[in-house]
């Protein structure tokens, strides 16, 4: 907890403020990695617009997105500390708290949105996981959405689990991404996003993995001939609220709150179902040959990867990945 109390120093810039003439008025603040320009940002600018509507003002929320306030995990950091009230993180994301959440990131583990909800919720790992974040952060999950599916665009085109071997392929410095590329025969190379275009139109790698929607935003589809639907990791965010914030809110906003949280992940989740839905055209009409693989020896490949987590998380990391598995 001692890494949270250097930000205590920012809780004047957070919180309540001043009474408004129907009641007390919440300014509240919401952190974003996103950009203003994507879905996220789009989901998240619902989301305020709504509780600015449902309270009758009484709930203002001011976004920032683009890291302003740092990256995930600092954000998640400031939301345990209560000098942040609203934030997203993937569920996977705390593994860094919590390792055994890692199940949540595995490739070929959550096989669509629907999986993943269940995993989340209805599973013993998903509702422990829950509760830590709960007593242990001091965050609540208000909702779950839909953030997209990993595909892998290249400079040659994969049909099958041989074609990526020797591939150099770029991926965030994340476990589960640099085994998803080295279980497949691919070289992992780690390099910050803002470099990847060029790495790409130069050759320096010779392919990336992202969700559709950033494919399209970034451009990589001006540089890259072929997307192979790979399917390998699907990407969630969970909104979450500072249970800070929830202390602080009478109980009509607190239930305000909790229901628009939902109605925005619904939103937020149809913004990429609807976006995935066409895109795959628009690459087409780049240019782009889409191929779509077999994936049953991507998903074998991965098991030396899950081999490792059991080993890492021992009796719980074993019951967590048979328990999501085995969800029908």
């Amino acid at each position: 907890m001692s890494r949270f109390l250097k930000v205590a120093g920012m809780t004047m810039l957070f919180g309540m403020v001043a009474f408004g003439a129907n009641g007390k008025v919440y300014k509240l603040k919401m952190g974003l990695v996103a950009n203003n320009s994507s879905n996220e940002y789009k989901a998240a600018e619902h989301f305020a617009n709504n509780l600015k509507e449902k309270t009758n003002g009484q709930i203002l929320l001011e976004l920032y997105p683009g890291s302003q306030l740092g990256d995930d995990r600092t954000m998640i950091e400031q939301l345990s500390a209560g000098v942040l009230d609203f934030g997203f993180a993937e569920i996977g994301r705390f593994n860094i708290f919590f390792p055994e959440a890692q199940v949540y990131s595995l490739p070929y583990v959550i096989k669509d949105f629907n999986h993943m909800q269940k995993a989340t919720s209805d599973t013993e790992i998903g509702k422990s996981l829950k509760n830590k974040i709960d007593k242990n952060l001091n965050i609540t999950i208000l909702s779950q959405a839909y953030n997209g599916t990993r595909q892998t665009t290249s400079n040659r085109a994969i049909n099958s689990l041989e074609d990526m071997k020797g591939m150099k392929l770029r991926v965030p410095k994340a476990e589960a991404n640099l085994e998803y590329a080295k279980n497949t025969g691919a070289s992992p190379t780690p390099m910050a996003f803002s470099e990847v275009y060029l790495a790409l139109q130069t050759n320096a790698v010779d392919g990336q993995e992202n969700p559709l929607s950033a494919i399209r935003a970034q451009k990589f589809y001006e540089v890259q001939s072929y997307l192979a639907m790979t399917n390998h990791i699907l990407n969630d965010q969970v909104y979450l609220v500072s249970n800070e914030t929830l202390k602080k809110l009478p109980a009509d906003l607190k239930k305000i709150v909790e229901d628009e949280a939902a109605v925005a992940a619904n939103y937020h989740t149809q913004l990429f179902v609807n976006e995935e839905a066409e895109v795959i055209n628009f690459f087409k009409t780049q240019g782009v040959t889409v191929t779509t693989p077999d994936l049953t020896k991507f998903s074998a490949a991965m098991q030396p990867f899950y081999d490792v987590y059991v080993k890492k998380n021992g009796s719980v990391g074993k019951k967590a990945l048979e328990e999501i598995t085995s969800i029908k």
